[in-house]
């Protein structure tokens, strides 16, 4: 599964992991959300309703280039610098071809695709 993100000068892909979070996200495309700043080390967008946490849990190999899921509070989190696990965060998948797209600072309107 993957997703073709657009914002400002952007697109890029992401390829999810079969995960029953990551296929709630796809049955919800397309989306027209707004990318933000949040913290020194992620953008983070929110979604319009909350995704399954079904799957969930701890996990290893935290990285920039992440996607995931902020359970609490309802929103997808593109990691642009390290990071760590925390409860409530379930990892989607990672960015294809790097992180530079999120370097870009600001608010954007995001168009989220998926990519057949």
């Amino acid at each position: 599964m993957q997703l073709r993100f657009t914002f400002d000068t952007h697109d890029f892909t992401a390829t999810l992991d079969d995960t029953p979070t990551a296929r709630d996200l796809m049955s919800m495309l397309p989306l027209d959300l707004t990318i933000e700043d949040y913290s020194t080390n992620e953008k983070i967008a929110h979604l319009p309703r909350r995704l399954t946490d079904a799957g969930g849990g701890p996990f290893q190999g935290e990285a920039a280039g992440d996607l995931c899921y902020f359970a609490p509070w309802g929103n997808l989190a593109f990691f642009y610098k390290g990071y760590r696990y925390s409860r409530g965060l379930i990892r989607l998948g990672r960015l294809d071809g790097g992180i530079g797209p999120l370097l870009t600072r600001g608010s954007f309107p995001l168009s989220v695709q998926g990519v057949p």
